[in-house]
């Protein structure tokens, strides 16, 4: 295994739409949305491991979750869990890696992944990883990982590029867009030479660092006037002077749409960003009448095209539901229409409100 390559594995957000599974103390990160027996930093971990050596896997995340990082990652260095005293969005977290990996390794080749994501074809993620690897220690390049899409999904952000490869497998980018309606959707699978925004990112830490004091230059001032406390005891002083100074944005919106060395690789590997129970519903097995089950004691009669998420340990009985998303815990019960999942957001402010932070 190449010595220089990284992984931060950022896995701060609080996954809201994953309510009631997925709780702020608690978030989806960390749970077995799928039933696999692993949780999704787990498989993200072990993923990862088995091309880039363990002690440069790091783990970006939020101070209260840094001992269910160490719990569940029981090969992981302690030293390699990174702690954010509060949630900034993608360009800090990526800033925070970035300026401490540059004091340890200057040479450091680096994948930041969500650490949420569902990959079923694991050896072509490998491949396609080590072809960007390869690809950002020759050039000068900001590499983004795209998924060739099989539907018009609204819930993906888009990457068009230019026809012409400039390296095996490797395009410039020509535009990013936002989650789009329906009909430009169609419009962008149907063109051909639009892929899905996987959200995975690859480069040389010396390239991303130029790109922070190009385009978010504040961000960049803040980091680099502390860079020396980085890998030292002064590191955690350091970054809680940092973070109350950076903006809340997205690498996205903050780099990779402004930037003009932005490549991205066109990938098929079985990819969702589980960012929703409806892409649970697609990821998991269903059963004859198309209901996706993850739970070993649920019953289904005259219901279909449900998914039902319950304790192993309850007896669960479904009658009569369609399209419905069903997600049982110890002290929640969620029944809503599936077409409706995109407000849960909306729905788990009620409760909020409602209720006060109890089930949240």
């Amino acid at each position: 295994m190449n010595k220089n390559n990284y992984v931060a594995i950022m896995a701060g957000g609080i996954g809201s739409r994953f309510w009631p599974m997925s709780r702020t103390n608690y978030p989806k990160q960390f749970l077995d949305i799928l039933n696999t027996g692993k949780t999704l930093i787990q498989s993200t971990f072990d993923r990862f491991s088995k091309f880039v050596p363990k002690e440069n896997i790091y783990v970006v995340t939020s101070q209260g979750y840094q001992q269910i990082v160490q719990d569940q990652l029981v090969d992981i260095n302690p030293e390699n869990i990174l702690c954010e005293p509060s949630r900034k969005n993608t360009a800090p977290c990526i800033a925070y890696i970035s300026y401490k990996l540059a004091q340890l390794n200057p040479e450091a080749n680096l994948i930041c992944a969500p650490a949420d994501h569902i990959i079923l074809d694991e050896i072509a993620f490998e491949n396609i990883c080590l072809e960007a690897f390869k690809f950002t220690s020759n050039i000068k390049a900001l590499v983004t990982l795209g998924v060739l899409p099989t539907n018009p999904n609204t819930g993906y952000g888009y990457i068009q590029y230019e026809p012409m490869n400039v390296g095996p497998n490797v395009y410039k980018v020509k535009t990013f867009t936002e989650k789009p309606d329906k009909e430009l959707a169609r419009t962008f699978v149907k063109s051909g030479d639009f892929l899905w925004n996987a959200g995975i990112f690859v480069w040389q830490i010396k390239n991303i660092i130029k790109a922070f004091e190009t385009f978010l230059p504040e961000v960049h001032e803040v980091f680099d006037a502390e860079k020396d406390s980085f890998n030292t005891i002064n590191e955690s002083a350091a970054i809680e002077k940092i973070y109350p100074q950076c903006v809340n944005i997205s690498i996205d919106y903050g780099i990779m749409e402004k930037a003009h060395n932005v490549y991205v690789i066109p990938s098929r590997f079985g990819w969702s960003d589980l960012g929703t129970w409806a892409s649970a519903y697609e990821t998991l097995e269903k059963d004859y009448l198309d209901n996706a089950v993850a739970g070993n004691n649920v019953m289904i009669i005259d219901a279909t095209k449900n998914i039902i998420h319950a304790d192993n340990n309850k007896l669960v009985l479904i009658q009569g539901l369609e399209e419905y998303i069903v997600v049982d815990t110890k002290d929640v019960l969620l029944i809503c229409k599936k077409d409706k999942e995109q407000e849960i957001k909306e729905y788990v402010a009620e409760v909020k409100r409602n209720k006060g932070d109890k089930y949240i």
